[in-house]
């Protein structure tokens, strides 16, 4: 069976990463191995992870940063890390609980017929838990206007819970991917698209997160608005480089 691999970028979330780990771990066809890459987390999630990791060897790996340094970044690496591995398929999920680890077989089974899978939250209409009116209208806004900037079609293409074959991460090219906040998720996919990789939605539920604080900053809203431009000028000069 091919091997999957999960990449959790984690910054404080001690009070989370024990739950989501052990719950990746309890799965069954397929089993999943789990990859924390966390950044030098103050409040001890570094050393709960190194700790999951004796528990489970060769099943849980830890990725030590030597400092926060951004979500894009985190997944580079960890995607990177994955690559000399030789996973077949390379799962992100978030690590605060806001993603399901059940929803995983079916995103990885869907990755049999698709390049990348993307975790739909509005797939089949709005798939939020916890959420006030407002979050969820500003979420669903900067989807479409996502959409409009780039000219696709995808329901939800902010989504930080996704399946990537490893042929479509080696297509992407990671090492020349400039975002580095949530628009890490936008650029990826529009890669991805620029290479002809193929994508399907899968329906997922979304819950707000337990327990933390998000990592959301003005300097991470700055850049969502602008990459979609960036991405849109640029377009013809990055699908060359892509397909080179």
């Amino acid at each position: 069976m091919s091997k999957s691999l999960v990449v959790i970028p984690t910054y404080n979330e001690a009070d989370n990463l024990l739950i989501v780990a052990e719950s990746i771990m309890s799965l069954s066809e397929p089993t999943v191995d789990l990859l924390v890459v966390d950044d030098n987390s103050p409040d001890g999630t570094g050393r709960i992870a190194d700790e999951l990791a004796t528990k489970y060897p060769n099943r849980i790996f830890v990725l030590h940063r030597a400092s926060k340094s951004g979500l894009g970044r985190a997944y580079i690496d960890g995607f990177q890390w994955a690559l000399s591995q030789d996973y077949a398929t390379v799962a992100q999920m978030d690590a605060d609980l806001s993603h399901d680890p059940l929803a995983l077989k079916g995103m990885i089974k869907a990755a049999e017929q698709a390049d990348v899978v993307l975790g739909s939250r509005y797939l089949n209409g709005v798939s939020v838990i916890n959420w006030p009116l407002r979050r969820i209208l500003l979420s669903q806004a900067a989807n479409e206007y996502v959409r409009i900037v780039l000219g696709l079609s995808i329901h939800d293409i902010t989504s930080g819970f996704r399946v990537y074959r490893s042929t479509a991460l080696k297509k992407i090219n990671l090492s020349t991917v400039s975002s580095n906040g949530y628009s890490f998720q936008v650029e990826m996919t529009y890669r991805a698209i620029l290479t002809g990789c193929s994508l399907r939605e899968h329906a997922i539920i979304f819950t707000e997160r337990r327990s933390g604080q998000s990592k959301m900053s003005q300097g991470v809203i700055v850049e969502s608005a602008l990459m979609p431009w960036k991405l849109r000028f640029r377009k013809e000069r990055l699908r060359k480089s892509l397909n080179q």
